[in-house]
């Protein structure tokens, strides 16, 4: 049966690189007319527990969820969604992730000093409070310091280059971070297929090979994706049986200016009967 809502399936907290907190973002979803939101930091579900005590306070279904990041390729991200609490696997390969992330962080600082930027580490660790440090959080420390006019420019010219890529973390495959959100009773979702930058054949190889690994779904719905773009993902998604999912990739103004919570009517039922 269908069950359209007003969804928003892919947002960021400050427990991974995100501007607010897990609470405030559920709280700011709540007056953008959002009935269900997924929480999907990266790398990490240390902020669910708090979203979905407050999705209870304002209303609002929270659901379960993260973005993984692939090792095949740097712009291919698995959104998990709807995975249960005692998702053992999940949170196993999240401490990896966090502990690849705490090895990374030296080596981007030295990376940053080759280019003639000082970046003290102390202030990346105040800034991420404790949570998963993040390139956001070099970038937005960049950006205090005047090395760079905007978080996109930090990326852009430093920290999504392919020179940066030889001092990268720990990745798994696009096949273990779907088993593992299988494993955790979740579905899997390619997201932002727009930033893979393929042409449209190599896009629909790479989501046969990712279906046939067990891909659930695909993010047709996104803020950077023109209409000819969504219209193609909903073909793919529907020749390759994919549900359809959509978000705005929410970090907060001072992180991704151009991507605000934002409502989108969507059929959920496939993710009805999960933990929410």
């Amino acid at each position: 049966m269908e069950n359209r809502m007003m969804v928003d399936l892919h947002t960021h907290t400050s427990a991974s690189d995100g501007q607010y907190s897990p609470s405030q973002v559920v709280e700011m979803a709540k007056r953008a007319g959002i009935t269900c939101l997924a929480i999907t930091d990266h790398d990490t579900i240390s902020g669910l527990q708090e979203a979905q005590a407050a999705g209870k306070e304002y209303g609002i279904s929270v659901v379960r969820g993260i973005e993984l990041g692939a090792k095949e390729d740097r712009h291919l991200h698995i959104v998990g969604l709807g995975f249960c609490e005692n998702a053992t696997e999940l949170q196993l390969l999240c401490n990896k992730l966090r502990q690849s992330r705490d090895e990374r962080k030296y080596r981007i600082v030295d990376f940053l000093r080759e280019k003639g930027i000082e970046v003290s580490l102390d202030e990346v660790t105040e800034l991420a409070g404790g949570e998963v440090i993040a390139r956001p959080h070099f970038a937005q420390v960049m950006l205090r310091h005047g090395y760079v006019s905007s978080i996109r420019e930090a990326f852009d010219r430093y920290l999504d280059t392919d020179e940066y890529q030889r001092i990268e973390r720990f990745k798994a495959s696009a096949a273990e971070c779907i088993e593992v959100i299988h494993q955790g009773g979740g579905k899997a979702v390619l997201a932002h297929p727009y930033q893979l930058g393929m042409p449209d054949d190599a896009l629909e190889q790479m989501i046969a090979r990712l279906k046939a690994e067990g891909l659930d779904g695909i993010e047709c719905y996104y803020p950077q994706h023109t209409p000819e773009m969504t219209q193609r993902y909903l073909e793919f998604a529907q020749k390759y049986a994919l549900y359809v999912s959509g978000g705005s990739d929410f970090h907060g103004e001072a992180v991704h200016p151009d991507n605000l919570l934002k409502p989108i009517p969507l059929d959920i039922s496939w993710l009805l009967g999960s933990d929410t």
